[in-house]
């Protein structure tokens, strides 16, 4: 009578299984992203008196404002809450709906081209950056974080390796990591799927959004807004187009 070796087939030696690779679009849609938060960051710094994507930054202004016993814009006291609250949110929605990966991506992608549109109608018809201290500038200014919210959970939620498309410092330091580590005979860093070229073009959108909301803001008054709208309504309808 034969004995059947119920023991697993060992495995051929390799790299450890971290899951499906990327696709295309999920590899250039950070870089799409950190455009669209680098625009929105701008454009709510210079017309709204606020950080939209860069929160914490708003602390340092409270301080500095504060320090100066200058008027505190009513926004930057509710900006980390209000971001909060958007993350929070957008967890519920993922947890509501049941949806995952690249459904649950082209949702939050939709929502978030939703909300900035939400403030570029709201901009224009109460010219909310007449008066940075106005309640519509705080209504716009909430709008936006929320915007930016749902942006950071999106890709925690759909595409947790990839990097952040707003905090550059941090995407800099993994930049200078991976320049450094590529030069040296021992890695000190673990690798990404996104490595030096990943972050360097995060870097270079985010840069990008920033000068070309520039240009918008300086020529289109509160219509700059329809900048990160119109692409963010790209990276839905690439969302819609692609099968990932």
């Amino acid at each position: 009578m034969s004995i059947v070796n119920s023991r697993p087939t060992p495995t051929s030696p390799g790299p450890p299984d971290d899951g499906p690779a990327p696709s295309q679009f999920q590899e250039w849609l950070p870089t799409l992203l950190s455009v669209i938060a680098g625009m929105v960051d701008l454009i709510g710094f210079l017309s709204l008196g606020v950080f939209t994507a860069h929160i914490t930054g708003n602390i340092v202004v409270i301080g500095a404002l504060v320090v100066h016993h200058n008027r505190i814009n009513p926004a930057d006291i509710l900006a980390i809450p209000a971001f909060v609250l958007a993350v929070a949110a957008t967890w519920m929605i993922a947890k509501v709906t049941g949806r995952r990966g690249s459904s649950l991506m082209r949702l939050l992608l939709l929502i978030q081209f939703l909300l900035i549109t939400c403030v570029l109608i709201f901009s224009v018809i109460t010219k909310a950056s007449a008066d940075r201290h106005s309640l519509t500038a705080t209504i716009a200014a909430m709008i936006a974080i929320t915007s930016m919210g749902c942006q950071f959970a999106l890709l925690r939620l759909t595409l947790p390796v990839a990097p952040s498309t707003a905090v550059m410092t941090g995407n800099l330091t993994n930049a200078v990591l991976a320049l450094v580590d590529s030069s040296s005979r021992v890695s000190q860093t673990e690798s990404s799927s996104w490595g030096l070229r990943g972050n360097i073009d995060l870097l270079i959108g985010f840069f990008v959004g920033c000068i070309a909301a520039a240009a918008a803001e300086m020529y289109l008054g509160d219509w700059a807004w329809s900048l990160p709208a119109a692409l963010a309504a790209v990276a839905v309808a690439f969302s819609l187009g692609q099968s990932m």
